[in-house]
């Protein structure tokens, strides 16, 4: 899964979302995808990304100083 890693850190609102979205759109049904993000605003932007667009958040954690929020495409 390493190559499906989009580090999106130092980057602010909207645009980890809208990098995870073109990752999500080029993967299959099921696979899943990491955001490495530092915006405040991703782990729930990203929550809301996915019930407005049916994908799942698997996981959202906050490691030391950056958010690792793994997606998965429906």
């Amino acid at each position: 899964m390493s190559e499906n890693v989009v580090d999106a850190r130092g980057l602010i609102c909207p645009l980890p979302v809208l990098k995870a979205r073109k990752m999500l759109l080029s993967l299959s049904s099921g696979e899943t995808m990491i955001l490495l993000a530092t915006d405040q605003n991703t782990p729930k932007d990203a929550a809301l990304f996915c019930k407005e667009s049916g994908h799942s958040l698997v996981s959202s954690v906050e490691k030391q100083g950056f958010f690792e929020i793994i997606l998965q495409r429906t």
